[in-house]
């Protein structure tokens, strides 16, 4: 791995919009079909594999330390965000969140988890418009043509400036999330979940970084933080239908339009662009713009694991549904909680090292990563 003190967020626009150096700007290539994505992927992938004759760690090591390359600046400033988010999300729980929680008389066990859904809608509105902004909005086309993002790829090529700030925005928020899912968040059933896909999504951006995959990253990001948005936008309606001891529709109505929104962009984004633009450019025309182009199983083995959890929460959603239509709620609710005394967990460890436990096994009882909040009745 090059490890250096040079500047961290060089510009160099012309690798990164599409165009091979002294040649003419390529023409989109038409959409694939999934018969296509399959059958072609799967003769690209083993036809890799067939060709890694000297395929071990020795070859991996040496391709890791003539490929990656990252400066200590960059890993000192993503430390610095993620404990930067880390506080200011604790700041902003105490002095604002919080507060507004009590402000809207909501039930205990919705003020408890309300400040976790405000602080992840903003973060993601900003990431996601950022995104969007770079994606359709300035020179690259990506979106439209996902495999220019290989076009022009050279090893140790300059990051342009502006996604360089996107990867460390993103890279240290996740690198905090991890840390929240455990200390800060509710413990629901698929937490263990979702702190595999943290590692997964952290190890994405940290290795598509060094090895200047940051054109491909920026699609990732884009095609899944839209979710997040409609997904803590339908909570916190959610938490804020009962409030005051009243009911009130307009956030029934408004917790219902972002769940069936929040669906639609689900299979949308994630279960058929994802594959068909991503999964596309990773596996089919990576090796078409690039042979030989450096941990192509590695990446594409964690953008699939990536597939597998979208279909895994996709299920989460049909779930509910299926719920909904049977008669068995009367509106939209996270099926991923856990009920009553259904699992009643401790807090992992903390920096002291001591487990804390809170009321576990008064009844009725809600688990939430260790604080255990009293059901209502």
């Amino acid at each position: 791995m090059i490890i250096s003190d040079c500047n961290p967020f060089p510009v160099n626009v012309l690798n990164s919009v599409g165009t091979m150096e002294g040649a003419s700007v390529r023409a989109p290539e038409p959409p694939p079909g999934f018969s296509e994505l399959i059958s072609r992927g799967y003769a690209a992938m083993l036809g890799v594999l067939q060709d890694c004759g000297d395929c071990g760690v020795e070859l991996s090591r040496r391709t890791l330390l003539e490929n990656a390359h990252i400066t200590w600046t960059e890993i000192g400033l993503f430390a610095m965000c993620a404990v930067m988010w880390t506080a200011l999300r604790l700041r902003l729980a105490r002095c604002l969140f919080k507060p507004m929680a009590e402000w809207c008389c909501l039930l205990p066990k919705d003020a408890e988890k309300m400040p976790e859904s405000v602080w992840k809608l903003m973060f993601y509105c900003m990431s996601w418009s950022y995104s969007t902004y770079l994606l359709f909005f300035t020179q690259y086309s990506f979106f439209h043509d996902p495999p220019s993002v290989f076009y022009g790829w050279k090893s140790g090529m300059l990051v342009p400036t502006d996604i360089a700030i996107a990867y460390l925005i993103q890279g240290s928020f996740y690198a905090h999330s991890i840390y929240a899912t455990f200390y800060m968040d509710a413990w629901r059933k698929d937490s263990i979940v979702m702190i595999v896909h943290h590692i997964i999504t952290l190890a994405l951006i940290s290795f598509s970084y060094a090895f200047r995959y940051h054109n491909i990253g920026l699609l990732v990001l884009f095609l899944h933080d839209i979710n997040d948005i409609q997904l803590e936008f339908t909570k916190l309606n959610v938490y804020l239908k009962t409030r005051g001891g009243t009911f009130h529709t307009l956030n029934d109505v408004l917790s219902s339009v972002g769940f069936i929104s929040f669906g639609a962009t689900w299979f949308w984004f994630r279960l058929y662009w994802f594959p068909l633009k991503v999964l596309y450019a990773s596996c089919i025309s990576s090796v078409a713009s690039v042979p030989n182009i450096p941990f192509y199983i590695f990446f594409n083995s964690l953008l699939l694991a990536l597939l597998v959890m979208n279909i895994y929460w996709f299920l989460y959603i049909v779930q509910l549904i299926l719920r909904v239509l049977k008669g068995q709620m009367a509106g939209v609710s996270d099926v991923r909680e856990y009920e009553g005394e259904e699992c009643v967990r401790s807090r992992p460890k903390g920096h002291d090292g001591n487990t804390e436990q809170h009321g576990a096994g008064q009844k009725g009882n809600q688990a939430t990563n260790g604080i255990v909040k009293e059901k209502q009745t």
